[in-house]
């Protein structure tokens, strides 16, 4: 014998779900977006100025990729660009150069602005 349970009075609850996927979807990857800028920003401005590496900073950016599983943001040096190459490099060092650390950081330092833009994003999708 299995026991069931009845919940009663959901139904508009799910119904504005449903009508807001396309809406949460928009404002997530909006969210995704702003943050990414911001790391992009962050990243580059912790490598500039060093003499060895000056169009290394220019060659940071990001893609954000949405879609119905939701949003998805890619930082980093973009390797057709001048010292794009040079990322993992520059990131993590060399036996003979110390890492200039500037990734990793700078996306710890937006964690929460991507949490703050994914609540507000869930707010504005709810009617």
């Amino acid at each position: 014998m299995s026991a069931g349970i009845v919940i009663v009075g959901l139904e508009g609850l799910v119904a504005d779900l449903a009508s807001s996927t396309p809406r949460l979807a928009g404002n997530a990857a909006t969210a995704v977006a702003v943050t990414s800028r911001k790391v992009q920003q962050s990243a580059r401005a912790r490598v500039r100025g060093h003499r060895h590496i000056p169009q290394y900073p220019a060659s940071i950016t990001y893609d954000v990729t949405a879609g119905p599983a939701g949003a998805e943001g890619e930082i980093g040096p973009d390797k057709n660009r001048a010292q794009g190459p040079l990322g993992n490099i520059i990131e993590y060092g060399t036996p003979k150069n110390p890492p200039i650390e500037h990734l990793g950081p700078a996306l710890e330092e937006n964690a929460e602005d991507l949490v703050h833009g994914i609540e507000v994003a869930l707010h504005q999708a709810l009617p």
